[in-house]
């Protein structure tokens, strides 16, 4: 693994404590590259959404419908932020705000249509793009790599994505 502080390689299997500034600066250029992907992926539709925006009609993707709180936490934003993201969503057209019919006192956010079409859209060209950046990397590293992010995800509590639903998750 590069390190770019140090100008020398780590051995593979030698980051340790000490080694874990490389290990971050590491992240943080994966981070950048994923990024790019992520931001050329959006370009088609970035005069319709903004990447948070994004991020939430991919939270809804991932959830299925949901009360305006469940999708604040999520999200990691206060219930102000969330309410705004699907207020401007709701004028798009991308999402739906709905009574619980077992709860009317509770509204549940949902997709429309045209709100999954655009996740489904975007996660297609970005899986597309990290495909070919995979295909170019050496195929003895390409195992390692899965089983160094997998533990990165579940160390951040992120859920790992099957192969099935990873289109589903779109971020």
């Amino acid at each position: 693994m590069p390190d770019n502080t140090r100008g020398r390689r780590l051995p593979p299997g030698s980051a340790s404590e000490g080694d874990a500034d490389a290990l971050v600066t590491s992240l943080l250029t994966a981070s950048r590259t994923l990024v790019g992907v992520s931001a050329r992926s959006l370009a088609e539709v970035e005069e319709t959404v903004t990447v948070t925006q994004f991020r939430t009609l991919v939270v809804l993707a991932g959830h299925g419908a949901m009360t305006l709180v469940r999708l604040s936490r999520l999200l990691e934003v206060n219930s102000s932020t969330a309410q705004r993201q699907v207020d401007r969503l709701l004028g798009l057209g991308l999402v739906s705000r709905r009574e619980n019919p077992e709860d009317r006192r509770e509204v549940r956010v949902d997709l429309t249509a045209e709100g999954a079409r655009i996740v489904s859209t975007v996660t297609r060209r970005r899986r597309g793009a990290i495909a070919a950046i995979v295909r170019r990397m050496p195929e003895g590293q390409r195992d390692a790599l899965i089983s160094a992010l997998e533990a990165f995800a579940l160390a951040a509590g992120e859920p790992l994505a099957e192969v099935d639903a990873a289109g589903r998750l779109g971020w």
